[in-house]
């Protein structure tokens, strides 16, 4: 299937999705985290779920990286430029939803993109060699494309892969893993 297609088909299958089950299969992605051999580093990009859309509760997974004492980065979305703002969560972050209900932090510590190691990215969808579906603007091609060549590249599923996106494009940066609530993916 394209993207198109692809997008249309799990942004429905996703808002039929009843609250519990998001919750639930929110902590099962989490609790597979923990296999993942990515809990070495300091810096880890994070994204704050959209509940109107019905995005997977990353909640679970900020837990775990406190209690790892890991370094947690949030960003701010810039619209006009299709950019990304990277700021350290703190206690003292402020969280405001924007105009498109994204959850945003209002300031703070500014973290360039070169300090990130690992990258946890929203998706609508992937398949079996690591290519995803996003909400099609390209926020995150455009800020992985700054970051370490090295970084990981961690996709948060709650539907398992299909078996091939058609329309893949040079500038679409594939994923190095995807965590869904039955299984790890490694590509």
């Amino acid at each position: 299937m394209n993207k198109a297609d692809l997008r249309k088909k799990y942004r429905e299958l996703r808002l039929q999705l009843p609250q519990e089950t998001i919750e639930e299969e929110s902590l099962l992605i989490a609790n597979n985290s923990l296999r993942l051999p990515v809990w070495d580093k300091t810096n880890y990009h994070i994204f704050l779920p959209i509940t109107e859309n019905k995005e997977i509760n990353t909640e679970y997974l900020m837990h775990i990286l406190q209690g790892k004492d890991k370094n947690i980065i949030i960003s701010s979305t810039d619209f006009e430029t299709r950019s990304m703002h990277h700021f350290l969560l703190t206690d003292n972050t402020v969280i405001k939803k924007n105009a498109w209900n994204i959850p945003e932090p209002v300031g703070g510590i500014s973290v360039l993109p070169d300090a990130i190691e690992v990258v946890f990215i929203p998706l609508l969808a992937f398949d079996e060699k690591g290519n995803r579906i996003g909400y099609g603007k390209g926020f995150y091609d455009q800020f992985l494309s700054e970051c370490p060549k090295e970084v990981i590249k961690i996709g948060l599923s709650l539907f398992e892969a299909v078996s091939h996106i058609n329309d893949v494009f040079e500038t679409d940066i594939p994923l190095d893993y995807c965590i869904t609530p039955k299984q790890t993916y490694t590509f």
